[in-house]
């Protein structure tokens, strides 16, 4: 249903009159479709108005007047009053044809007359009209409706002459508007699926529609009825066609012309747009004077609308799709060759518009340059994604000829390298790098964009990296500056399956081509890379390389090869923990990025700050930040993979344990190990911790194997340190011991002195879980100190940084370590079944790298920075805590479970909190027995609750919290009875809406 524009009711409200004030007429004009009809409708039946009696005049039908509309679902008949408890009879024709009110049932009293289409009405109805409108009275009012564009005589609603208003009449105008964009939307969105009710569609449905309601419905019903179903692109938009009510005007319009004057309407459809006289006579083929007079009756009879001064067309865009599909084959192409050429004199020049017009007359050789024309100048004004959509559709035709393949597909490769979409670009120079007809420079050239597309944008590394060696070889000869690219991108380290040694060796190639070439650019996208690899295993030279690359040039081309190097360096920055000088190199490398025109740096810069946002605690809306960057680059999903990463590791720490596993894996688009090196080792690691937290110690010992011997093959080292704790907790815990240690020898022999502190931190943290591990095994107190003193190393690494989660994460270990030096002989695994259901169970957190095994102390960490041990206190002749050391490892505990709930990390301030309880004494002063929670979830209810719906199991949140899977059982249980949940997702709803 159409809804008119709500000021438009108001103002007609507002000037209805009281019951005895003077008379009202409001004149209401508005184009066909935007409502006026409905205007009328909502005006009679809305409650609280002045309740004169309400009367309807339906131009242009029998009998004209109608007394009260009858109800809605009744067909309204022209000429029928209604009484009251009686059927309702016709009036009789000839009383319909004057008006007075004795003959036409015209109440005395105050009347509503409600006057509908007079652009319809005849003379005679006009001058019955006429006499209604000069003689109301007092406390009456009528609304009269038109079309402007269809007035017999233009600006006169009743004709001409004017009418003889009476002294007292108020006469007042109102004009509907079309809808703007949001009221668009609105409609969109009540019409079609949330998922379906895209920007992109809305966009499309107000450009194509121009906001006129009638037509905004029409075709909302067309889009919805469309097969497959709609998923809210503008090409399905354009696909759904020209609702029948808009084709059946305007053609009747044009058809209305005489058939020498339809040649301009026709030229005005193909032209598809707002154009001057002048342009619109051109394309139509007719003389100036023929031209001038034809225009003039298009305006006249509604067919044309002036748009804008001096410029005329459809007043409904989609209305030129309907006038197109009736002009005749010939006469249509003669109107595109036409248009081809007015457009080309247009500045500037709209080559793929012009490309379109000369492919449309036939014209295939002009077509091809106009296509290649256009190619150029939207990479030039960075518009990369219009030239790739253009390339591409035109490199698929069939029969291209081999020149033009020639020239345009490296115009293709060459905007998808900088660009964001390379899905099918791949796939279809694929094809053509196997042309055996190419020249070898220009298949070479091909052939090292595809290499490029494979590794940086598509995640196929191995392939990609193939393709890449065969251009070098290819283009040494023929196009050096280009094998020099080639070496270049092979420089690169982030691929998994090839050693840094192979990079190194690629280097010094590239180093060696570039001065021979005696290309700058080339030189500064070696140089760029040779940043990346320095900055990758911290090579303490690096800075000084940064400084050469930093060196400004005038050159676009120069000044992107640097824009790269300098947000690859931020990237490499991020993973050493350089966090105080990433926001500097983003900053820069980004700058440059927008200013030369490499939306593909640019992204890459903005996936980068998502990580440095990650490891520096800036978690407020990160979750957001990532989801709206995937969405943003869908067409290209691997370069989103440092968001779908984030995302998955903030799931880890808010206990979303499931959504967790799919943010990781990529949601199904990419597997971790074909992941750049770092970011798969980070995934990895996150992954290995999800499943020593759900207990699965083999398997995550045998994807700790699997993660490190990518990183190892590799031998970038300090991309080990996301995964090295992790993995190095899986392997102790499946008791391979042995490996675990190789792996922090391996770790520390490879930083060897480079300047890597978030790997070293790493390293540190890595040893006190293989500490801690080995003292729980050998139930040693003086191992779990010496563990506590390596993770209280660890934490003031990472405070430096800053890295607040991690230094969190080992704070909490120390101080693990230290409660369990102090503990006592406890059982593992099963609760006390004497203790209360509130009573901790003895089994280790989740996150501890080490299950405790029979006689060993839960986890801890000591309270002083030396970590010392009260000489005094001995327990089987080994150290054990002084009890100022105790005190202070339950004051970091409680500090760490504020500072994880601060982050949002929710699962671990759960599992801290669960360690603090199975410490910390009754508090003084509380009254004997248990506090009462009988209609309110108790503290430990509504945390086992908030687990619960995050996606744990029992046997999951048992191990966070110490407790029983049966406890668990129990809290859940008693948490669904206080709030009435019938389930575990109706229990998240409950929680939700609870304060």
């Amino acid at each position: 249903m159409i809804t008119t524009c709500g000021s438009a009711l108001r103002s007609l409200v507002g000037a209805l009159p009281a019951r005895h004030a003077e008379p009202v007429l409001m004149y209401v004009e508005g184009a066909a479709g935007t409502g006026k009809s409905h205007l009328l409708q909502e005006l009679a039946d809305l409650p609280g108005t002045p309740d004169p009696a309400r009367r309807w005049w339906r131009c242009g039908t029998d009998g004209g007047c109608l007394d009260e509309p009858p109800a809605p679902q009744k067909p309204e008949k022209p000429g029928e009053p209604e009484k009251p408890g009686e059927p309702e009879k016709p009036e009789e024709p000839e009383k319909a044809n004057e008006h007075r009110p004795e003959e036409n049932g015209h109440r005395p009293g105050p009347t509503l007359w409600l006057v509908d289409d007079v652009h319809r009405a005849g003379e005679d109805e006009l001058r019955r009209l006429r006499r209604m409108l000069e003689g109301l009275g007092p406390g009456s009012a009528a609304v009269v409706t038109y079309r402007p564009e269809e007035l017999a005589v233009p600006g006169l609603p009743l004709g001409g002459p004017p009418i003889a208003y009476p002294a007292g009449l108020t006469v007042l105008r109102n004009r509907l508007a079309p809808w703007d964009e949001e009221r668009v939307r609105r409609a969109a969105a009540g019409a079609l699926d949330e998922s379906s009710c895209t920007a992109e569609a809305v966009a499309r449905l107000y450009e194509r529609t121009a906001g006129v309601p009638r037509v905004v419905v029409d075709l909302l019903a067309m889009v919805r009825e469309q097969w497959p179903a709609f998923t809210g692109t503008a090409a399905e938009v354009d696909a759904a066609g020209v609702p029948a009510r808009l084709a059946e005007l305007v053609l009747s319009r044009t058809h209305a012309l005489a058939p020498e004057d339809r040649p301009v309407v026709w030229a005005a459809a193909v032209l598809d747009g707002p154009a001057g006289r002048d342009e619109l006579i051109a394309v139509s083929g007719l003389g100036a004077a023929a031209g001038g007079r034809a225009l003039l009756r298009a305006l006249e009879s509604a067919a044309l609308t002036e748009l804008d001064e001096g410029r005329y067309g459809f007043a409904v865009p989609l209305a030129a799709s309907a006038v197109r599909a009736t002009v005749p084959g010939p006469v249509r192409q003669d109107l595109h060759r036409r248009t081809a050429n007015a457009l080309s004199r247009r500045q500037p020049v709209a080559w793929a518009a012009v490309a379109d017009h000369h492919r449309a007359a036939g014209d295939g050789h002009r077509w091809l340059r106009a296509v290649e024309r256009a190619a150029e100048a939207a990479e030039a004004s960075g518009r990369h994604e219009q030239a790739i959509t253009l390339l591409e559709r035109t490199l698929a035709l069939p029969g291209l000829p081999p020149q033009a393949r020639a020239r345009l597909a490296p115009l293709l490769a060459r905007n998808a390298v900088t660009g964001l979409r390379s899905d099918q670009t791949v796939e279809v120079l694929a094809q053509i790098v196997q042309d055996a007809a190419l020249p070898q420079a220009v298949r070479g050239e091909l052939r090292l964009d595809l290499g490029l597309m494979l590794c940086n944008q598509m995640g196929r590394f191995a392939e990609g990296w193939r393709v890449l060696e065969i251009a070098a070889a290819e283009l040494h000869e023929v196009r050096s500056p280009l094998a020099v690219r080639a070496m270049a991108a092979l420089v690169s380290p982030n691929w998994p399956g090839v050693s840094l040694d192979v990079h190194r060796g690629w280097l010094i190639r590239a180093e060696a081509a570039a001065e021979e070439s005696g290309d700058d650019a080339m030189r500064t996208a070696v140089l760029a890379n040779h940043v990346g690899l320095a900055m990758s295993w911290a090579d303490p030279e690096v800075w000084d390389l940064l400084e050469r690359l930093r060196v400004k040039s005038a050159d676009p081309a120069c000044a992107r090869q640097a824009a790269r190097g300098l947000c690859n360096a931020a990237d490499s920055a991020v993973w050493l923990g350089f966090h105080g000088r990433v926001g500097d190199l983003l900053a820069e490398g980004r700058e440059l990025s927008v200013r030369t025109g490499a939306p593909y740096t640019e992204h890459s810069a903005m996936a980068t700050r998502l990580l440095q946002e990650w490891w520096t605690g800036r978690w407020l809306g990160l979750d957001k930040r990532c989801e709206d960057f995937v969405a943003a680059t869908a067409d290209m999903p691997f370069i989103a993979s440092d968001a779908y990463v984030v995302r998955g590791l903030l799931a880890v720490a808010q206990g979303n344990w499931g959504e967790a596993r799919s943010w990781l894996s990529q949601q199904g688009t990419f597997a971790t190990e074909k992941l750049p090196v770092p970011l798969g080792a980070a995934a990895a690691g996150a992954v290995i911790r999800l499943t020593l937290a759900r207990q699965d110690v083999d398997d995550a010992a045998e994807r700790a194997r699997a993660a490190w011997k990518v990183v190892a093959d590799k031998g970038v080292w300090p991309w080990a340190a996301e995964l090295a704790p992790w993995a190095v907790e899986a392997l102790a815990r499946a008791g391979d011991g042995a490996t675990a240690r190789t792996m922090v020898r391996n770790f520390s022999q490879g930083l060897g002195p480079g300047d890597a502190p978030a790997a070293r931190a790493a390293l540190v943290w890595s040893r006190a879980v293989l500490t801690e591990t080995e003292a729980l095994a050998q139930e040693r107190r003086d191992g779990l100190l010496e563990a506590a003193r390596l993770y209280e190393e660890a934490a003031a690494a990472y405070g430096e940084l800053p890295r607040p989660y991690s230094q969190a994460l080992t704070t909490e270990g120390a101080a693990r370590c230290v409660l369990a030096a102090d503990t006592g002989d406890t059982a593992d695994g099963a609760e006390v079944a004497a203790a209360p259901a509130d009573a901790a169970d003895t089994a280790d957190t989740a996150a501890s790298p080490a299950r405790k095994t029979a006689k060993a102390g839960k986890a801890g960490r000591t309270g002083k920075a030396t970590g010392s041990a009260s000489p005094d206190r001995k327990t089987g002749g080994e150290a054990a805590p002084d009890e100022a050391a105790t005190t202070a490892a339950l004051a970091e505990l409680e500090s760490c479970a504020r500072r994880f709930t601060d982050l949002g990390a929710v699962w671990d301030a759960a599992r801290a909190r669960a360690l603090l309880r199975t410490r910390q004494p009754a508090r003084k002063g509380r009254p004997p027995g248990r506090p009462s929670h009988a209609d309110q979830l108790s503290p430990r209810e509504e945390e086992v609750a908030q687990l619960a719906v995050a996606g744990l199991t029992n046997r999951e949140i048992a191990a966070t919290l110490h407790l029983s899977p049966r406890t668990v059982e129990q809290h859940i249980a008693g948490a669904m009875r206080k709030t009435g949940a019938l389930s575990r997702r109706d229990l998240a709803h409950r929680l939700g809406g609870a304060p």
